[in-house]
């Protein structure tokens, strides 16, 4: 028996419309598998590939807002395929790098901050990396204080 062939924009679509059935932060599919991430920031994605990479690989993400430290996280994880609503231009540079196909609602210079005085903290973090690599150690010290702070 043939394996099936999996349709990539099918399952996006399906995210997309999760994630706004859902009210929630991202939606992560990867064939039938599903994951609904309802925290902010980063957290979501930084917990699906430190515990369950399997689900992050070869996925669809549908996301509300991405920065370059989401970013990060998804070509580490190894998505496939991101709709966000938001990104920031270093963030779609670094997906766009590791050929992850991307697509977007609205472009930003960056992803501003929660109380909408500058740069997003995580964000500003990882400006200056040039590789998903090279940011994860700056992700994972901030999720670890975010962690410690609550």
């Amino acid at each position: 028996m043939a394996a099936s062939v999996r349709n990539f924009e099918k399952e996006l679509q399906e995210a997309v419309d999760c994630l706004e059935k859902e009210g929630c932060s991202c939606v992560i599919r990867n064939d039938n598998q599903v994951r609904i991430g309802r925290a902010r920031g980063v957290y979501d994605l930084y917990k699906f590939y430190t515990e369950e990479p399997q689900v992050m690989f070869g996925s669809v993400v549908a996301d509300r807002v991405v920065g370059k430290g989401a970013a990060a996280v998804m070509v580490l994880g190894g998505v496939r395929m991101l709709h966000t609503k938001v990104i920031s231009e270093t963030a779609l540079q670094l997906l766009r790098e590791a050929s992850v196909d991307t697509r977007y609602d609205t472009l930003v210079p960056y992803i501003i901050n929660r109380a909408g005085t500058g740069m997003c903290p995580l964000e500003s973090l990882c400006r200056e990396c040039v590789s998903a690599e090279e940011a994860w150690p700056l992700i994972r010290q901030f999720v670890m204080q975010q962690a410690a702070s609550v």
